[in-house]
């Protein structure tokens, strides 16, 4: 994921073998996992990529772009206004994701600092549902944060529960197979949440963490043609706008 002030990490790449270019007047746009064809092509960004060119973004492909707007409980992207406002005047479908440090704060007060800061969601069907990204720790202390699986288990269902509280939404989560199997045991309690899978060096999304069946977006690597992590959604564009209203009363 995008993070603010993240430590350098390997530079995952989709070998050229699996991957396809889509291309406009014989431009390439992006190269993606070659199951990628039909489906919408997005991005994630957060402070580290500043300004954002929204036109530009939106030539190259863009359909849809996840923007930061917090980390624990006091920090807040300080680019997040152009992001998140950028993306929407360009007419790309936007949403906003929360990074979660489990060792700093409560999920329930997390959540609310989250919401408050850019989290909400309206049934437009511009604006994605909230997302929360909870992987492995960037500062070096326990990967698991601390808390035993049960409790990370605790904290994840604590976020989203106040998330649906103040939105109406649950919360789509964003990880890694290994993580969640890892600091959850393999939790089953959140399968009916949208998952956003990261997998790179890979023509899929591969196994995904206990509890999920499918994925509903897929970050396949942590740069390309669009600022920011390459992401894909999982169905057609008309999918992803139903997606973006939200279940209909």
């Amino acid at each position: 994921m995008a993070r603010d002030h993240r430590p350098s990490r390997h530079r995952a790449r989709v070998v050229a073998a699996a991957v396809t270019a889509l291309t406009v007047g014989g431009t390439a746009l992006f190269e993606a996992p070659a199951s990628a064809v039909g489906k919408p092509k997005g991005h994630d960004v957060s402070s580290h990529q500043k300004n954002v060119d929204w036109p530009s973004a939106r030539t190259k492909g863009a359909q849809f772009v996840y923007v930061k707007a917090t980390e624990s409980h006091t920090y807040r992207n300080p680019y997040f206004d152009q992001q998140y406002g950028g993306a929407r005047e360009a007419g790309i479908l936007h949403g906003a994701y929360h990074f979660a440090l489990p060792d700093r704060s409560s999920g329930t007060a997390q959540a609310a600092h989250f919401v408050r800061n850019g989290g909400a969601w309206r049934a437009d069907g511009r604006t994605l549902p909230p997302a929360l990204d909870i992987e492995y720790n960037p500062y070096g202390r326990n990967k698991c944060y601390g808390l035993t699986r049960a409790g990370m288990a605790s904290w994840i269902k604590a976020f989203s529960d106040e998330v649906r509280r103040r939105t109406g939404r649950l919360p789509v989560i964003y990880t890694t197979t290994h993580w969640w199997n890892t600091c959850t045991g393999g939790s089953m309690a959140f399968g009916n949440h949208p998952l956003w899978v990261a997998r790179y060096d890979s023509t899929t999304a591969g196994t995904l963490p206990a509890g999920w069946s499918f994925w509903t977006f897929w970050q396949y690597d942590n740069s390309g043609s669009l600022p920011g992590d390459q992401n894909l959604f999982n169905g057609s564009m008309a999918r992803l706008k139903e997606f973006a209203r939200g279940p209909r009363e």
